[in-house]
């Protein structure tokens, strides 16, 4: 697939309905080198997920019955927002772990919720079911073509943002975000993946050399608790770096945002820059890095009264 042509496509597409979001540069994080950073946890439904959910539902044709999408909380947020945003009507799927405040932010679209027991596999479940018996329109979380070219416009937007980074770190869920990444830059920049390690399908994938089941938990498994790694990000994440960060890390990156900048996130959006607190990613002399800040749907919510 031409994934720089998908790409631009989706960001002519998804103009106007997804937000455009700054970028900054931190010499404040403790480090002794500076740090670009593109800010998209301040995107629609705070995640970069309505990207892809604007261009599926943008170039497809949505049946009568609607959407149906499964998600660990993000996803489902973005798929319904945009199907309110376009009229069409959405049912989504999540499981106990998308926690009270990424369900509460489902249930203030209007959507048609269901929470159930267990893990993202299990809302994908019965989300296909629904599918099946309703002809409803499935929006992948991460493992279909229109949802990657839609995560794909992140880094394009950044790119046309001055980006300047050798390297950018992405964190890794189901792997349509960082598949997007490697679908734009296609070698011209270096992608380093970075998961927890407590919920690392693509790690274990690119070392059993195939897409694999893995044990989901940890603090940021409510959105990178993916049990195994979708193909289309397999397929392209061959010969890549991947490194793995404890929660720890990840905790001491969101209050490092917090301390330094006064930047809210949730784990996953703060796990990129884990990798570098942390050192499980060790830049060059000279190496310019940048992270991906993902998602800020914190829980609790901390405004919630």
């Amino acid at each position: 697939m031409n994934w720089k042509h998908e790409i631009s496509a989706a960001a002519e597409r998804i103009d106007g309905y997804a937000q455009v979001t700054p970028v900054m540069e931190s010499r404040a994080l403790g480090l002794d080198y500076p740090v670009e950073m593109k800010l998209e946890h301040m995107q629609h439904t705070g995640s970069f997920k309505a990207r892809g959910a604007f261009n599926t539902l943008l170039s497809l044709d949505v049946p009568e019955a609607g959407v149906v999408a499964a998600s660990g909380g993000n996803h489902g947020a973005a798929a319904a927002y945009a199907a309110q945003t376009l009229g069409h009507p959405a049912k989504i799927f999540v499981p106990e772990l998308a926690g009270p405040s990424k369900i509460a932010l489902i249930e203030q679209t209007g959507a048609d919720l269901s929470v159930v027991a267990g893990e993202y596999a299990n809302a994908l479940t019965q989300a296909q079911v629904y599918e099946n018996a309703t002809g409803a329109m499935q929006i992948h979380a991460y493992d279909a073509p229109a949802t990657v070219a839609g995560q794909g416009t992140c880094f394009a937007e950044w790119e046309a943002q001055s980006l300047k980074a050798d390297t950018v770190l992405v964190a890794v869920g189901g792997g349509g975000l960082i598949a997007g990444a490697l679908g734009w830059f296609q070698g011209a920049r270096k992608v380093v993946a970075v998961e927890p390690e407590t919920s690392c399908a693509l790690n274990a994938a690119l070392q059993a050399g195939e897409p694999v089941d893995v044990a989901v938990s940890g603090i940021a498994a409510n959105a990178l608790g993916a049990r195994r790694i979708g193909s289309i990000c397999f397929d392209l994440a061959q010969g890549m770096t991947s490194v793995l960060v404890p929660d720890a890390a990840i905790a001491q990156a969101q209050e490092k945002l917090w301390r330094a900048h006064r930047i809210l996130v949730e784990p996953a959006g703060a796990a990129a820059l884990a990798a570098l607190l942390s050192g499980a990613y060790q830049p060059e002399p000279g190496e310019k890095v940048a992270v991906l800040i993902c998602g800020g749907n914190i829980s609790p919510d901390p405004l919630q009264g």
